[in-house]
């Protein structure tokens, strides 16, 4: 299982999956070596997975994009994505004009200091909140890897889906908007970080998508 973006794999805490049928792994972000591609990098995540057993792979937003890089080195049993996108089309128009145009290099990367000094701010209890969450879950705020990976994801180039891959998508996420995303199971009600508040329908269903990859009916 791979979080999103500068997330830290307890994102994945309230997902259950049966301990005698599945070794579940969590996957953290590794640094960026200088000039490293996401192929790259990827085939380096494989150090953490068993090579003699069926692999499932499991990757949040950003995530799901790198666990598809992953999945182009070894044979695997299911590729699931959540919250992410299938290809290059599917990023929404700002993402692609930020890739286009280059503003991406531009932009603040200090997502973790960033946070600190808002939440020093008057604010509300609901946004407060927020932050908390934020604080909790999004861990990782090196420099370096927070510009590498907002680059790999505004430039990723894959074309077109992988074969056989499930894609599961809120109907409300606000950062891969759901007009642009084709072939997916659709959440009611979902947002992009679904994995956190809708993880009791994750424990319902992701059973019968590793094993059959649809739902049952």
């Amino acid at each position: 299982m791979m979080p999103g973006m500068a997330a830290n794999p307890s994102i994945f805490e309230r997902i259950e999956l049966n301990s005698k049928k599945y070794n579940v792994i969590w996957l953290s972000w590794k640094i960026p070596k200088k000039d490293e591609s996401l192929s790259s990098y990827a085939n380096r995540m494989l150090d953490e997975i068993p090579k003699d057993i069926p692999v499932v792979l499991i990757g949040v937003s950003f995530g799901g994009v790198l666990v598809q890089e992953m999945s182009k080195f070894i044979k695997i049993k299911r590729l699931i994505i959540i919250s992410s996108v299938k290809t290059k089309h599917e990023l929404p128009m700002r993402m692609k004009v930020a890739r286009d145009t280059g503003v991406y290099k531009i932009l603040p990367t200090g997502l973790l200091d960033y946070i600190n000094q808002i939440e020093k701010l008057p604010l509300g209890n609901l946004i407060r909140k927020r932050l908390k969450l934020y604080q909790q879950y999004l861990s990782v705020n090196d420099k370096e890897y927070l510009d590498w990976s907002i680059k790999e994801m505004l430039c990723w180039q894959q074309d077109q889906p992988i074969d056989g891959i499930v894609h599961i998508h809120g109907e409300e996420d606000a950062v891969f908007p759901l007009k642009n995303i084709g072939n997916c199971i659709k959440i009611p009600d979902g947002t992009h970080i679904m994995i956190l508040n809708k993880y009791k329908w994750f424990n319902e269903n992701l059973h019968d998508l590793i094993s059959d990859g649809r739902l049952k009916k």
